[in-house]
């Protein structure tokens, strides 16, 4: 009777760790199928369950940009804290993991929006050494190239408020700043992954803003014509047709 009770008792304890368990997995799931409230929720508890998992705080940290971009305000900011905070957790854990610095990267960037010119050029400095860290660990990591290209995009367009702060913090406007260098990167992602609609947006942005209007004709169309593929693919669809309309 003992042994029936031991073993009744094993059998639950097995069948309420599955239940509870795999919390990472059911994240992915719902990341996939573009939940990205209920992947944070999932992500929370993956790294409750376990704060070494390397995995579970960078795509924590992911989970809290997605879900920030949703908000406004005082919350957008905290969650875009947080993102940095478990980016950084990330790189903590496993230095040599690239997602964990391109999601440090990511973070970054989303913290300088609510930030001052003061504070984003001086963020704009880390932020690229995140991206460019990224790259040197995983030359595969399209959304590295990415973030590399949107930094190189916004130094190269600073305004005069922006440039004097640079004077300060950078030691001046970087000299291998430029649109032609946010474009290569742009580029070399979809060349890592044609299909991701974003990619092709912002070279289309940095082609209109370098006047080279056909050009992003042709990436504004590439958007339209490609399959959803993200949770933010249909609002990317709409901005295209927007731009494409203006053009």
């Amino acid at each position: 009777m003992f042994a029936k009770l031991v073993l009744f008792s094993l059998v639950f304890s097995l069948s309420l760790f599955a239940q509870e368990g795999g919390f990472l997995e059911k994240g992915d799931q719902a990341y996939q199928s573009f939940n990205n409230k209920q992947a944070l929720d999932f992500y929370q508890k993956a790294v409750s369950d376990d704060n070494t998992s390397y995995e579970a705080a960078w795509k924590l940290s992911r989970a809290y940009v997605d879900v920030g971009e949703t908000l406004e305000g005082d919350a957008r900011e905290d969650y875009y804290k947080k993102a940095e905070k478990y980016a950084r957790k990330a790189v903590e854990i496993k230095n040599d993991g690239s997602n964990g610095h391109l999601y440090l990267a990511i973070a970054l960037g989303r913290v300088a929006l609510d930030a001052s010119a003061k504070q984003r050029i001086k963020m704009s400095k880390e932020i690229r050494k995140e991206a460019e860290l990224a790259i040197k660990l995983d030359p595969n990591n399209d959304l590295a190239y990415h973030v590399l290209g949107r930094w190189h995009r916004k130094i190269s367009n600073l305004s005069w408020i922006e440039k004097g702060f640079a004077d300060m913090f950078l030691g001046g406007v970087p000299k291998d700043a430029s649109n032609q260098a946010a474009v290569e990167n742009f580029k070399k992602a979809i060349e890592l992954k044609p299909d991701y609609i974003n990619h092709h947006l912002e070279l289309g942005i940095t082609y209109e803003m370098m006047d080279q209007t056909d050009l992003a004709r042709k990436e504004f169309e590439k958007c339209l014509s490609l399959p959803v593929s993200s949770a933010k693919d249909k609002e990317h669809k709409e901005k295209a047709r927007e731009l494409l309309n203006d053009l």
